[in-house]
């Protein structure tokens, strides 16, 4: 057990060292849950991307673990949920930096729309507190179900089986999108309170998104809301699941067009909501929603 608890600790410290991370809460989370708890009865199977680089086409894009023991599990490696989906538990030091640009504190109402199985809500969880609460928001049965069992010791946390995109989860201090939307829902703007955080993955789908294997790439953009308005800036780039509900394809070309003209991790942004023409500062420019160059 102290190796596993080591293990933990190392684990915390690099990945977030690997993330930029400044929050040490955001550190002691990490070292803090198991995140075996939340992947089932090992050995387990690590997405291995290296698969991609060999001309074997048959070679699977996973490795077991040599056994199952859980300090295996304590890498900067995506764990497979369900390997005929290609569903996995994310990269940790991706979700460290995107959880750290959220900004939660002890006593928010943090809503995570995408869930999974868990481990990432346990993580906030243990950030908000006891003094705190998390909506986690799951419209797959089966892993809303294993959601729900893996945490059920966590008093602050309600799981709820339901689509993100249309679940009213009242006023939130801080939302957390796991899913790739190609704009930004009225719902999600509306129900931050005044200096509430949103992350939303801004993805493209080339694709159907709908398909079982489906992932897009884009960028992950931080939103927060002030007496004034929405400021918004470009945390990262992201490779991820869609949010059905969420992909439009009229959207979905605003995105492309927005692509192409370019934009840099860091960019600052102005999310605007009112009507109005398209202006030069317009970098992504939809219907109800506009991110501007500030």
């Amino acid at each position: 057990m102290t190796d596993l608890i080591a293990a933990r600790q190392q684990y915390a410290e690099t990945i977030c060292q690997r993330a930029g991370v400044r929050s040490a809460a955001v550190v002691h989370a990490f070292a803090t849950v198991a995140r075996e708890h939340y992947l089932g009865p090992g050995p387990w199977q690590i997405f291995d991307p290296g698969a991609f680089n060999t001309p074997d086409s048959a070679r699977s894009l996973y490795r077991p673990t040599p056994n199952a023991d859980p300090i295996h599990l304590y890498q900067d490696a995506l764990i497979a949920i369900d390997t005929t989906r290609f569903l996995n538990n994310g990269q940790p030091s991706a979700h460290a930096l995107w959880i750290d640009a959220l900004d939660p504190h002890q006593g928010d109402h943090l809503v995570h729309i995408g869930c999974g199985t868990g481990y990432f809500t346990a993580v906030m969880a243990e950030i908000v507190g006891s003094s705190g609460r998390v909506t986690a928001i799951e419209i797959d049965p089966e892993l809303a179900s294993r959601a729900r069992t893996n945490l059920a010791g966590c008093s602050n946390v309600q799981v709820v089986e339901a689509s993100g995109c249309t679940f009213d989860f009242g006023a939130a201090d801080a939302i957390y999108i796991n899913a790739g939307a190609t704009h930004p829902l009225p719902l999600w703007l509306d129900r931050l309170d005044v200096g509430g955080r949103l992350t939303v993955p801004l993805v493209r789908w080339p694709g159907n998104p709908r398909e079982a294997s489906a992932s897009g790439c884009g960028v992950l953009i931080k939103v927060t809301r002030d007496t004034d308005g929405y400021a918004a800036r470009v945390v990262s780039l992201v490779g991820i699941f869609p949010c059905i509900g969420a992909v439009d394809p009229e959207a979905d070309q605003f995105l492309s067009e927005a692509f192409a003209r370019g934009i840099d991790a860091g960019q600052k942004l102005v999310l605007r909501r009112d009507q109005h023409g398209r202006r030069p500062a317009c970098w992504l420019h939809g219907d109800g929603y506009c991110f501007a160059v500030d």
